[in-house]
């Protein structure tokens, strides 16, 4: 009986009761929701590189939300996070 239970797929009732929103994302999943979080960086970084100095860039792209994971809010740094941050190397 413990093989069965151990074996069954992530979409059977038993799985979803024990593991809740977690057994709806598989490695698959995870992995694109990767590709998709840094496509966006990646098109954010373009876009704000390529701005005009007088325009203000976008806003930074949140990523995909996955099941189990809060969203941290996004911390900016200040001026002087980044002199003690640099003044170190």
């Amino acid at each position: 009986m413990r093989v069965l239970i151990q074996h069954l797929p992530r979409d059977s009732a038993f799985v979803r009761a024990v593991h809740g929103e977690d057994a709806e994302w598989g490695l698959n999943e995870h992995l694109m929701a990767a590709v998709v979080d840094h496509l966006a960086i990646g098109n954010w970084l373009f876009t704000s590189a390529h701005l005009p100095e007088d325009e203000s860039p976008p806003e930074q792209p949140r990523p995909v939300p996955r099941p189990g994971i809060e969203e941290d809010p996004v911390e900016e740094a200040t001026p002087d996070d980044l002199a003690r941050f640099f003044s170190g190397l």
